[in-house]
């Protein structure tokens, strides 16, 4: 049976190290990210409250454990476990043991952040949340410390490296004719959700370097991901113009974990001898130098030829088959002329497609929430406005870098002039304002009443963009505003609240 030593990839360990650590890093982020939004905006006195979410369908379409019953403080205690069994993977002890125990352990975070996605509505209604628990599943199978890592595991990797980038590409393609023109970022870094401390100098650079840039996003999205399941050298080549590309969308936005986990992702194709070659310090055979290898038998019998238990390459082969099968739509829908993006086909998350900015916006609208503790709610009442964490607001602020971790409330500020200001949250978060509910409150960098209920709210409509270097030099704003219109009238709570 010496064939079985196909499945094995021991030249792989490195990546192997990376996808590990870093997935489980990524989760715990993103438990973290719940622990401190979730409660204000999706739990028992949230904007959007899970129990009635729950309430309304006694059979959730997808698999959660709050469908037996929800509370603040059971969504607290998934949020501190699953940041538990992220440390304990960074730390690289459940890799110490048996195959089966990082398993077990990824296994767990994919499950308890699902229940948390599939109870998150609208704010946790993007592509990054599928990826991560997409990818969690995969990495489940990569073993521990005593089996070398599993090839099939590692092209299902790179396949879903594949998903991610050539779907956007052909998003992007199909979609606004900015990106067949190559003017795209002629606009992009300055009408992106969630702007970083280098966007507007991105924004600034002279027109043909943002023609280069689209022409660099083309060839990373539509041609290198098909060298990813090249022979090496090839396959490392391509998953390193993969990382350049992440890593410059990384510094000039702010995109939660979507770029980093493109980054980790890619790491499937890079083996220790191109690590190595990169960075002497990395072994070229990490693996075979590690103590211990070959040696555990906690899964029984060892196939001959293969350091991997038999019973340890049934499971990782059962788990291939499973979303090889996944895979068919994701592929149906890569070559549709309808595709869709961020879609998930199953119940489970698996076996998603990916996409992002398939057209992009040419002007930036900001939805400013203002408030005044004036009885009249006229132009000359003393109007004060609400300041987001990571949304424009301020002109003379710089961008924050937040990302991979992510503000929710801020993402779905950036969507209302594109889709509707009278969404449902948004009106409940104008309460909660009047409340001056203090959970909520934390969610932004600054109220104006300091914890006092102001008697009206507002939302304003503004045309925002970057400032010209000679504007920047004579005002010291990074951002210039013109007011639009009112969004919402003034509104207060009824008499006796």
């Amino acid at each position: 049976m010496e064939w079985t030593a196909w499945f094995d990839a021991p030249e792989y360990e490195f990546a192997r190290q990376v996808l590990q650590r870093g997935i489980a890093t990524i989760y715990f982020v993103a438990f973290l990210s719940s622990l401190n939004q979730f409660p204000a905006l999706l739990g028992e006195r949230g904007l959007l409250p899970a129990p009635e979410f729950l309430a309304r369908s006694s059979r959730p379409r997808r698999p959660t454990l709050f469908s037996w019953r929800y509370s603040d403080r059971l969504l607290r205690a998934v949020c501190w476990g699953g940041m538990a069994i992220a440390a304990a993977i960074v730390l690289g002890l459940p890799q110490l043991g048996p195959p089966w125990v990082p398993m077990l352990a990824f296994l767990a975070l994919w499950l308890l952040y699902m229940s948390i996605v599939n109870v998150g509505q609208t704010f946790y209604g993007f592509g990054w949340e599928m990826l991560l628990l997409e990818a969690g599943f995969i990495v489940a199978f990569l073993g521990s410390d005593q089996t070398p890592p599993p090839r099939t595991i590692l092209i299902l990797l790179a396949w879903l490296v594949f998903r991610l980038e050539f779907g956007a590409g052909m998003i992007k393609i199909r979609g606004g004719r900015e990106w067949r023109d190559l003017t795209a970022l002629y606009y992009h870094h300055e009408t992106q959700p969630m702007p970083g401390p280098l966007s507007r100098q991105a924004h600034l650079l002279p027109k043909l370097w943002h023609r280069m840039e689209v022409l660099g996003n083309h060839f990373a999205q539509l041609v290198v991901p098909f060298f990813l399941f090249a022979p090496q050298p090839l396959a490392g080549a391509a998953a390193g113009i993969i990382i350049f590309t992440q890593l410059w969308l990384v510094a000039t936005g702010n995109f939660a974990w979507l770029n980093w986990m493109a980054i980790l992702l890619a790491f499937a194709a890079v083996s220790d001898p191109v690590a190595h070659a990169l960075i002497p310090a990395i072994a070229p055979d990490w693996h075979a130098s590690a103590a211990g290898v070959g040696t555990g038998t906690a899964a029984g019998a060892t196939a001959a030829g293969s350091q991997a238990p038999v019973a340890w390459l049934v499971v990782v082969l059962v788990a291939t088959v499973l979303l090889v099968v996944l895979s068919y739509r994701p592929v149906e829908n890569l070559f549709s002329h309808y595709q869709l993006m961020n879609a998930a086909f199953n119940r489970w998350q698996l076996g998603n497609t990916y996409g992002a900015f398939g057209t992009v916006t040419k002007q930036r609208i900001e939805i400013v929430v203002e408030g005044t503790l004036d009885t009249e709610p006229d132009d000359t009442a003393d109007w004060q406005e609400y300041g987001f964490r990571g949304k424009p607001g301020d002109v003379r602020r710089i961008p924050r870098q937040w990302a991979p971790y992510h503000l929710r409330l801020d993402w779905l500020m950036w969507f209302l002039p594109l889709r509707t200001v009278h969404e449902q949250w948004f009106y409940a978060f104008l309460a909660k304002l009047l409340e001056a509910d203090r959970p909520t409150l934390r969610l932004l960098r600054h109220d104006p009443f300091d914890g006092a209920r102001p008697r009206w709210v507002r939302a304003r409509s503004y045309l925002y963009r970057f400032t010209t270097r000679t504007e920047f030099r004579a005002t010291g704003q990074r951002w210039t505003r013109i007011p639009l219109h009112e969004s919402i009238p003034p509104l207060s709570l009824p008499p006796g609240d």
